[in-house]
Protein backbone atom coordinates (compact mmCIF):
# COMPACT_ATOMS: atom_id res chain seq x y z
CA UNK A 1 0.00 0.00 0.00
CA UNK A 2 1.52 3.39 -0.66
CA UNK A 3 0.92 5.97 1.69
CA UNK A 4 1.16 9.66 0.76
CA UNK A 5 1.80 11.87 4.12
CA UNK A 6 0.18 15.44 3.36
CA UNK A 7 1.37 17.76 6.16
CA UNK A 8 -0.15 21.01 5.90
CA UNK A 9 0.97 24.47 7.50
CA UNK A 10 -1.10 26.29 10.01
CA UNK A 11 -0.45 29.64 8.27
CA UNK A 12 -1.94 27.91 4.70
CA UNK A 13 -4.90 25.84 5.44
CA UNK A 14 -7.65 29.03 6.03
CA UNK A 15 -6.25 30.06 2.45
CA UNK A 16 -6.49 26.56 0.52
CA UNK A 17 -8.77 26.66 -2.66
CA UNK A 18 -11.95 23.85 -2.22
CA UNK A 19 -10.00 22.39 -5.01
CA UNK A 20 -7.20 21.17 -2.59
CA UNK A 21 -9.80 18.94 -0.91
CA UNK A 22 -11.35 17.90 -3.92
CA UNK A 23 -7.59 16.42 -5.13
CA UNK A 24 -7.59 14.68 -1.72
CA UNK A 25 -10.64 12.50 -2.06
CA UNK A 26 -9.85 11.93 -5.80
CA UNK A 27 -6.65 10.51 -5.21
CA UNK A 28 -7.95 8.32 -2.14
CA UNK A 29 -10.84 7.41 -4.63
CA UNK A 30 -8.39 6.70 -7.55
CA UNK A 31 -7.07 3.87 -4.61
CA UNK A 32 -3.06 4.30 -5.85
CA UNK A 33 -2.42 6.33 -2.91
CA UNK A 34 -4.02 6.79 0.57
CA UNK A 35 -3.68 10.00 1.91
CA UNK A 36 -2.73 11.03 5.80
CA UNK A 37 -3.04 14.15 6.54
CA UNK A 38 -0.82 16.06 9.17
CA UNK A 39 -1.75 19.69 10.32
CA UNK A 40 -0.18 22.55 11.91
CA UNK A 41 -1.93 25.17 13.63
CA UNK A 42 0.18 28.32 14.19
CA UNK A 43 -1.87 31.14 13.41
CA UNK A 44 -4.85 29.93 15.38
CA UNK A 45 -2.59 28.85 18.25
CA UNK A 46 -1.36 32.57 17.99
CA UNK A 47 -4.44 34.22 18.10
CA UNK A 48 -5.29 32.15 20.96
CA UNK A 49 -2.70 32.69 22.83
CA UNK A 50 -2.97 36.08 22.39
CA UNK A 51 -7.20 36.23 23.03
CA UNK A 52 -6.06 34.14 26.65
CA UNK A 53 -3.09 36.28 27.77
CA UNK A 54 -0.64 33.86 27.26
CA UNK A 55 3.23 35.02 26.49
CA UNK A 56 4.62 32.90 23.59
CA UNK A 57 8.03 32.68 21.89
CA UNK A 58 10.52 30.94 19.31
CA UNK A 59 14.10 29.75 19.81
CA UNK A 60 15.24 28.01 16.21
CA UNK A 61 11.50 28.50 14.35
CA UNK A 62 10.38 26.01 17.09
CA UNK A 63 7.83 27.39 19.73
CA UNK A 64 9.07 27.37 23.68
CA UNK A 65 6.10 25.45 24.92
CA UNK A 66 4.50 25.74 29.04
CA UNK A 67 1.93 24.04 30.50
CA UNK A 68 -0.41 27.25 29.83
CA UNK A 69 0.58 27.14 26.56
CA UNK A 70 0.25 23.68 25.80
CA UNK A 71 -3.35 24.01 26.95
CA UNK A 72 -4.09 26.33 24.25
CA UNK A 73 -1.93 24.51 21.59
CA UNK A 74 -4.01 21.61 22.05
CA UNK A 75 -7.31 22.98 22.20
CA UNK A 76 -6.31 24.85 18.69
CA UNK A 77 -5.01 21.79 17.22
CA UNK A 78 -7.08 18.74 18.34
CA UNK A 79 -10.19 20.96 18.39
CA UNK A 80 -11.13 23.59 15.90
CA UNK A 81 -7.87 23.06 13.29
CA UNK A 82 -8.44 18.86 13.27
CA UNK A 83 -12.04 19.21 13.12
CA UNK A 84 -12.33 21.87 10.29
CA UNK A 85 -10.17 19.80 8.32
CA UNK A 86 -12.50 16.95 8.70
CA UNK A 87 -15.39 19.06 8.22
CA UNK A 88 -13.98 19.68 4.74
CA UNK A 89 -13.12 16.58 3.88
CA UNK A 90 -16.02 15.29 5.02
CA UNK A 91 -18.04 16.89 2.59
CA UNK A 92 -16.30 14.89 0.09
CA UNK A 93 -15.48 11.48 1.12
CA UNK A 94 -14.94 10.12 4.87
CA UNK A 95 -12.17 11.28 7.29
CA UNK A 96 -11.30 10.78 11.18
CA UNK A 97 -9.75 13.36 12.88
CA UNK A 98 -7.42 12.01 15.79
CA UNK A 99 -4.86 13.54 17.69
CA UNK A 100 -1.28 11.96 18.45
CA UNK A 101 -2.08 11.66 22.10
CA UNK A 102 -5.03 9.20 20.92
CA UNK A 103 -4.61 5.52 20.93
CA UNK A 104 -0.60 6.25 21.85
CA UNK A 105 -0.63 7.54 17.86
CA UNK A 106 2.46 9.45 18.79
CA UNK A 107 4.94 8.85 21.62
CA UNK A 108 8.16 11.38 22.04
CA UNK A 109 10.92 12.21 24.03
CA UNK A 110 12.24 15.46 25.28
CA UNK A 111 14.15 17.56 22.95
CA UNK A 112 17.47 18.31 23.08
CA UNK A 113 17.38 21.59 24.23
CA UNK A 114 13.86 21.01 26.57
CA UNK A 115 15.62 23.38 28.89
CA UNK A 116 15.21 26.51 26.64
CA UNK A 117 11.96 24.65 24.50
CA UNK A 118 10.34 23.46 27.05
CA UNK A 119 7.30 20.39 26.21
CA UNK A 120 8.45 20.07 22.99
CA UNK A 121 9.31 16.47 21.74
CA UNK A 122 10.50 14.49 19.04
CA UNK A 123 8.79 11.82 18.28
CA UNK A 124 10.21 8.23 19.20
CA UNK A 125 7.49 5.99 18.15
CA UNK A 126 4.29 5.96 15.56
CA UNK A 127 1.10 4.14 16.28
CA UNK A 128 1.24 2.81 12.60
CA UNK A 129 -1.61 -0.44 12.96
CA UNK A 130 -4.24 3.05 14.36
CA UNK A 131 -3.22 4.81 11.04
CA UNK A 132 -4.07 1.07 9.22
CA UNK A 133 -7.11 0.36 11.21
CA UNK A 134 -8.59 3.96 10.09
CA UNK A 135 -7.58 3.79 6.73
CA UNK A 136 -9.13 0.21 5.89
CA UNK A 137 -12.12 1.78 7.35
CA UNK A 138 -12.10 3.74 4.18
CA UNK A 139 -11.17 6.79 5.99
CA UNK A 140 -8.78 9.55 5.70
CA UNK A 141 -6.44 9.92 8.86
CA UNK A 142 -6.83 13.75 10.42
CA UNK A 143 -3.65 13.99 12.58
CA UNK A 144 -2.79 16.85 15.18
CA UNK A 145 0.80 16.40 16.08
CA UNK A 146 0.84 16.37 20.00
CA UNK A 147 1.88 13.11 21.75
CA UNK A 148 2.06 11.26 24.63
CA UNK A 149 5.80 10.19 26.59
CA UNK A 150 6.73 8.90 29.92
CA UNK A 151 4.48 8.98 32.82
CA UNK A 152 1.64 10.52 31.08
CA UNK A 153 3.38 13.54 29.84
CA UNK A 154 2.11 14.94 26.73
CA UNK A 155 4.72 17.49 23.85
CA UNK A 156 3.86 19.87 21.60
CA UNK A 157 4.97 18.53 18.09
CA UNK A 158 6.31 20.89 15.37
CA UNK A 159 4.17 19.58 12.31
CA UNK A 160 7.23 19.15 10.13
CA UNK A 161 8.35 16.53 12.42
CA UNK A 162 5.51 14.61 12.99
CA UNK A 163 4.77 14.55 9.36
CA UNK A 164 8.14 13.22 8.80
CA UNK A 165 8.20 10.46 11.91
CA UNK A 166 4.53 9.35 10.41
CA UNK A 167 5.98 9.58 6.70
CA UNK A 168 9.12 6.79 7.79
CA UNK A 169 7.09 4.99 10.27
CA UNK A 170 4.92 3.92 6.75
CA UNK A 171 7.47 4.15 4.05
CA UNK A 172 5.54 6.80 2.65
CA UNK A 173 6.32 9.32 0.36
CA UNK A 174 5.81 13.08 2.15
CA UNK A 175 4.46 16.09 0.50
CA UNK A 176 5.06 19.31 2.43
CA UNK A 177 1.88 21.97 1.66
CA UNK A 178 2.96 25.51 1.46
CA UNK A 179 1.90 28.98 0.18
CA UNK A 180 5.24 29.13 -1.62
CA UNK A 181 6.32 26.46 -4.35
CA UNK A 182 9.22 25.57 -2.80
CA UNK A 183 12.57 25.66 -1.57
CA UNK A 184 14.38 29.03 -2.09
CA UNK A 185 18.15 29.74 -1.67
CA UNK A 186 19.16 33.33 -0.45
CA UNK A 187 21.86 34.88 -1.85
CA UNK A 188 22.86 38.71 -2.33
CA UNK A 189 18.93 39.47 -1.73
CA UNK A 190 18.10 37.40 -4.68
CA UNK A 191 15.95 34.16 -4.12
CA UNK A 192 16.63 31.10 -7.00
CA UNK A 193 13.65 28.31 -6.27
CA UNK A 194 15.37 24.63 -6.79
CA UNK A 195 13.22 22.22 -8.13
CA UNK A 196 15.44 19.42 -7.18
CA UNK A 197 18.17 18.96 -4.19
CA UNK A 198 19.82 16.49 -2.15
CA UNK A 199 20.41 16.38 1.29
CA UNK A 200 23.87 17.05 1.24
CA UNK A 201 23.40 20.19 -0.43
CA UNK A 202 20.54 21.23 1.97
CA UNK A 203 23.32 21.00 4.93
CA UNK A 204 25.66 22.92 3.24
CA UNK A 205 23.01 25.96 2.54
CA UNK A 206 21.85 25.76 6.07
CA UNK A 207 25.69 26.31 6.89
CA UNK A 208 26.33 28.93 4.94
CA UNK A 209 22.83 30.53 5.70
CA UNK A 210 21.34 30.43 2.72
CA UNK A 211 17.90 28.78 4.06
CA UNK A 212 16.68 30.94 6.92
CA UNK A 213 14.23 31.06 9.52
CA UNK A 214 10.78 29.15 9.36
CA UNK A 215 12.24 27.23 6.49
CA UNK A 216 14.88 25.49 8.71
CA UNK A 217 12.70 22.97 10.35
CA UNK A 218 10.83 22.23 7.51
CA UNK A 219 13.83 21.24 5.34
CA UNK A 220 15.53 19.14 8.75
CA UNK A 221 12.05 17.52 8.94
CA UNK A 222 12.47 16.38 5.18
CA UNK A 223 16.24 15.43 5.75
CA UNK A 224 15.48 13.18 8.75
CA UNK A 225 12.05 11.63 6.63
CA UNK A 226 14.77 10.66 4.30
CA UNK A 227 17.50 9.23 6.85
CA UNK A 228 14.96 7.03 8.20
CA UNK A 229 12.42 5.78 5.43
CA UNK A 230 10.43 8.12 3.70
CA UNK A 231 10.93 7.56 -0.23
CA UNK A 232 11.13 11.32 -1.28
CA UNK A 233 9.97 14.82 -0.06
CA UNK A 234 8.56 17.04 -2.00
CA UNK A 235 7.36 20.85 -1.10
CA UNK A 236 4.35 21.82 -3.01
CA UNK A 237 2.23 25.31 -3.17
CA UNK A 238 -0.91 23.80 -2.21
CA UNK A 239 -2.81 27.57 -3.35
CA UNK A 240 -1.67 25.96 -6.90
CA UNK A 241 -4.81 24.64 -8.99
CA UNK A 242 -4.43 20.50 -8.89
CA UNK A 243 -0.87 20.51 -6.98
CA UNK A 244 -1.24 17.26 -5.72
CA UNK A 245 -3.02 15.97 -8.49
CA UNK A 246 -0.15 16.68 -10.39
CA UNK A 247 2.19 15.51 -7.87
CA UNK A 248 0.80 11.47 -7.93
CA UNK A 249 1.22 11.49 -11.31
CA UNK A 250 4.46 13.32 -11.18
CA UNK A 251 4.33 16.37 -12.71
CA UNK A 252 4.75 18.53 -9.75
CA UNK A 253 7.00 22.28 -10.18
CA UNK A 254 7.58 22.32 -6.33
CA UNK A 255 11.09 21.21 -4.58
CA UNK A 256 12.02 17.67 -4.60
CA UNK A 257 14.10 16.24 -2.07
CA UNK A 258 16.63 13.12 -2.14
CA UNK A 259 19.06 11.45 -0.51
CA UNK A 260 22.90 12.23 -1.48
CA UNK A 261 24.17 9.26 -3.48
CA UNK A 262 26.55 9.59 -0.38
CA UNK A 263 23.70 8.24 2.08
CA UNK A 264 22.48 6.26 -0.17
CA UNK A 265 26.29 4.27 0.30
CA UNK A 266 26.33 4.44 4.09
Amino acid sequence: MNYLVIKCGGSIIDRLPESFYDDIAAIQQQGNWKPVIVHGGGKLINELLEQTGVKTEFVDGLRVTTEEVLDVVEMALSGAMNKFLVRKLMARTDAYGVSGLDGKLLYAEPVDNADKLGLVGNVTEVNISLIQQIVSQGNIPVISPLAGGKGNSRFNINADLAASAIARALQAELCFISDIPGIYRETEGQKQMLPNVTDKQLKQMIEEGLIKDGMIPKVRAAMEALEHGARKVTIVNGLAADSLLQLVEGKVTGTTITLSEEAHHV
